[in-house]
């Protein structure tokens, strides 16, 4: 259960993948953007920081590995846990942890896993403040 309202930026160029996600995590209560591109994803990070980013590894321009790399290396942006999502079976996950993500999803999603995955990665945020 959600105690509190988490924003989740999701990033793919194809708009049949981020409408599905925005749609399973909305139903879930997420507050869900979207963005197409890495470029975008970057500049709607910067001027409003979600709670957690799912970043498709594939994409045109900038790929996620890249738009990762500059999130890590950019000292002026709060700590944001990513979630890279691919349905190729070339990156592995390895590639994606020495990038600074968090985790990896691969297509076809599986949504419970992604579901479980958002919620630890979340719930530090959701713990209840000890009794004094």
């Amino acid at each position: 259960m959600i105690t509190g309202i988490e924003r989740i930026l999701v990033v793919d160029d194809l708009p049949d993948n981020y409408f599905l996600l925005q749609t399973v995590l909305e139903i879930e209560g997420y507050v869900v953007e979207v963005a197409d591109s890495g470029l975008s994803a970057l500049e709607s990070i910067a001027s409003n920081p979600p709670d957690l980013i799912l970043l498709d590894i594939m994409m045109p321009g900038m790929n996620g590995f890249e738009v990762t790399r500059h999130l890590r290396q950019n000292p002026s942006l709060p700590y944001i846990p990513i979630l890279l999502v691919t349905g190729y079976s070339e990156p592995v996950p390895a590639d994606g942890f020495d990038v600074g993500a968090d985790g990896f999803i691969c297509k076809p999603i599986d949504f419970d896993y992604l579901l479980h995955q958002i919620r630890i990665i979340l719930q530090p945020r959701n713990l209840i403040e000890p009794q004094k």
